[in-house]
This record gives structure tokens, sequence and C-alpha cells, in this order.
């Protein structure tokens, strides 16, 4: 493993498969997702934890490794902004409005809505969704390649530090069909900015996260109020 933990053509054991995150592994990911596997990958702000979210066995495996309390949602990551509108509701927003904050290190929180193709047994109980699209290539792919939506959450356990390099959750490799190395994550370990869009007109920020202020300035640009 080199200075920036990028690794050649991948090292296996007792920690499971960690393969650079590049292009010509994309394909090992989605066939990994679709087997009902779960995947360690970087986005744009920290390492995370993935899985196809409509593979039940799959999302109630990353609450085991987290040690996390099945109340706790789980956000889902997707290829494309256009692609939102599969799995929750965004009739309410502007034009632009979801393209003013993605792709990027934000989680929009959307009513699920009837038409949601996700499977119930994801955050049961709960009409709303996060819904992110990292400003990572890798995930985007592997999100594209699968036609579904990832389950992500990041990659440490609940209530410890995030992750920003592989070895601050090797001791969780071991639980992934793959782990995919992009090195040190400039973002620090502020996860992403997380905000309810819900109720139309209005928007309520949930965690402030790495792009607050960003998140804010877009939002007011498109007449959007706060509320508390």
């Amino acid at each position: 493993m080199g200075e920036n933990g990028e690794v050649g053509n991948g090292i296996e054991g007792k920690m499971g498969m960690v393969l650079p995150a590049q292009e010509t592994h994309v394909e090992k990911a989605v066939e990994a997702m679709k087997s009902g596997q779960l995947i360690a990958v970087p986005t744009d702000t920290l390492y995370g934890f993935a899985c196809d979210a409509c593979s039940t066995a799959a999302v109630h495996r990353i609450y085991e490794i987290k040690g996390r309390k099945h109340t706790s949602p789980l956000a889902v990551c997707v290829a494309n902004v256009s692609d939102i509108k599969r799995f929750a509701e965004t009739d309410h927003l502007a034009h632009g409005l979801l393209d003013s904050l993605l792709p990027g290190p934000v989680t929009v929180v959307l009513k699920r809505g009837n038409d949601s193709i996700l499977e119930k047994s994801l955050n049961p109980g709960l009409e709303s969704i996060g819904v992110r699209v990292p400003n990572y290539n890798f995930i985007r792919k592997i999100a594209r390649g699968s036609g579904s939506a990832l389950a992500l959450t990041s990659a440490n356990l609940s209530g410890q530090p995030s992750s920003v390099n592989i070895k601050d959750f090797e001791h969780l490799w071991h639980h992934c069909s793959y782990v995919y190395d992009g090195g040190l994550l400039p973002a620090g370990r502020a996860g992403s900015t997380v905000v309810d869009l819900t109720n139309p007109g209005y928007y309520k920020i949930i965690r402030p996260g790495s792009a607050l202020d960003e998140t804010a300035a877009a939002l007011r640009r498109f007449g959007l109020e706060e509320t508390l």
C-alpha cells in the first residue's frame, strides 16, 4: 500500500478485498450490490458502507455492523439528480433547485411518496427519505450500474469518529466484500449537510455538515425560507 493508501491490483485476507476506487473495479462493486453484499466506498465527504437499498438482508446487516438502532434512518445514494424522482417526491420543488445543490456534499430529505420504488423495509414507518448524489464519480457509477439506489451510511461504528481513510475502519473491513480505497479524503470529518425540503417553500437544516453556507445560499436564491 502506498503513501496515499493506494492499492495495486488488490489485496485479500481476513480483511476482505481492498481495491483502488477506479473505474476498472466498478463492475465488481455492481455485482456485489446485486448479490446483496456490502462494500465500503469513498464519497465526497467520508468513507461509507453501501448496499442495495432494496435488499432487506443487506440493509439489516449494515445496522448490525454499525451497532446502530433500526430507528436511525439510512440515506440513499443515486447516480444522477434526475434519478431522485424515482425514489421521492420532487414536483413541489422549483426547476433547477436540486441541480443547484447536487452533485455535492448535501443530503436532501424528501417525502417518499406512493410512487417510490424503495422497499418499505428501508426506514420503516418514515414518510421521508434522505437522498444523496455525491460529487464522486466512482460511487455514482456503481449506483448507475446497479440500476437501483444504494443505502449509504458512514463507515464507522455508531458514535465513533467518521472515517476519512480506509485505515480508520480497518477493524470493520471483514464485513465487506470489497473495500474501495480513494486515499485520504480532503473534506475533513464533517459529513454531508442534511436539509429537509419536504415542506413547500421552506427548508430546515437537520445537520450543518460540510456545505451549510453554500446550501443555505442556494436555497434562498430559489426563495425558500428557513424554519427551525
